[in-house]
């Protein structure tokens, strides 16, 4: 695995982090995520993606001049910023391997905060040298925690108690979407759904919903009502739920892997009737256990 801690000690961990101290993030830190940046070339359906970390040291105070975001953050001291090239399921795919780095910042300790439709994206597409064919929906703050606790409380006040995950019942079903999923059928299951469960995502949405039907883990997106029209109105505008979508995929696999529950990824939607228009298909898991 990549990280020196549990994954699921490390998911329950992160959390959305507004503000940090004024120390810039050490060398060796920065060196690792870098390092592990570089290994995150495609996604798991071969899309390619880069990432880049932007920040300040000692001797480069203007490193993040110029690179708007839009007020409610204090002393961020950097951002992974990344670019995805078009295909079916690249928006997805970012944000798989994104939270992949945001995991291993957790991992040493950093702060980290998703940035969706709060960022300036030409400031940052420029500093990356993006090109034409090449997307950038989302960025990650992050820097140094203060004071964790206060921190914690920061982030939930200003989210709106965004720690207030949908339950189990009403995101995991099995083989119809009006019949939850025990967690006795999840089986080894269990805790890589969890792990989904526990995963960030835009204005706290969750608009993940997981289908289980025979070795399979069938991911849906749930939409928000009038969020179609919503990306169809506003040009240029990412459609950040299905980059959730891809972080979910992350905190499943991770975990699965953890766990020596080996599978893959596939396309194939199966026939199961959707409860309402809303629900599209996305992905789904084949696990190789009997």
């Amino acid at each position: 695995m990549f990280y020196n801690k549990p994954i699921t000690e490390i998911i329950q961990n992160r959390f959305s982090c507004r503000s940090y101290m004024e120390a810039p993030i050490p060398p060796i830190q920065q060196n690792k995520l870098r390092g592990f940046m570089n290994t995150l070339t495609a996604g798991p359906f071969g899309t390619p993606v880069r990432f880049e970390l932007i920040a300040v040291d000692d001797q480069d105070g203007e490193a993040l001049r110029g690179l708007g975001t839009y007020g409610f953050l204090k002393g961020v001291k950097g951002f992974i910023a990344g670019t995805v090239c078009m295909g079916p399921k690249n928006m997805e795919e970012y944000g798989y391997q994104l939270e992949k780095i945001v995991l291993s910042a957790t991992d040493q300790e950093l702060g980290t905060c998703w940035l969706g439709g709060t960022f300036t994206k030409s400031s940052f597409a420029r500093k990356m040298n993006a090109a034409r064919e090449e997307r950038l929906p989302a960025v990650v703050a992050m820097g140094l925690i203060g004071d964790e606790a206060q921190a914690r409380q920061t982030a939930v006040r200003q989210s709106l108690g965004a720690d207030n995950r949908l339950p189990w019942e009403s995101l995991f079903f099995d083989e119809k979407f009006n019949v939850p999923l025990s967690h006795a059928n999840a089986g080894a299951y269990r805790i890589p759904l969890e792990m989904v469960r526990l995963g960030p995502s835009a204005s706290n949405k969750q608009p993940w919903r997981i289908i289980h039907v025979g070795q399979a883990f069938h991911f849906y997106i749930q939409r928000t009502r009038g969020y179609r029209n919503t990306l169809k109105a506003l040009a240029g505008l990412e459609d950040m739920q299905r980059v959730d979508l891809g972080i979910a995929m992350c905190h499943f696999e991770l975990t699965a892997r953890e766990f020596e529950l080996t599978g893959g990824w596939v396309i194939h939607e199966p026939e199961v009737n959707k409860p309402d228009g809303l629900t599209e298909y996305a992905v789904s898991w084949v696990s190789d256990e009997n």
